[in-house]
């Protein structure tokens, strides 16, 4: 995903990618990062739910503000 200067422009990209494979790195705070594939399952006004491929945890979710601020980042896989 390309840098996104704002909240609505992030919002309007991940609507548009429902449904699609993604791959996903998530900072969770002390150097340690979380790397996982899955697929954009739902959006939401202030929130988005991706569902975990082979893990245990079923499903994430994360605000537009993560991904603006770079704690979450997302790459589509094709």
């Amino acid at each position: 995903m390309e840098y996104l200067k704002n909240i609505t422009d992030i919002r309007k990209e991940i609507e548009k990618n429902v449904g699609r494979d993604v791959k996903l790195k998530a900072n969770v705070g002390r150097r340690k990062m979380y790397e996982s594939t899955g697929t954009i399952e739902q959006v939401y006004p202030s929130i988005f739910v991706v569902r975990l491929d082979n893990e245990s945890k079923g499903c994430v979710s994360f605000s537009y503000s993560d991904v603006l601020t770079k704690t979450v980042t997302l790459s589509y896989n094709n």
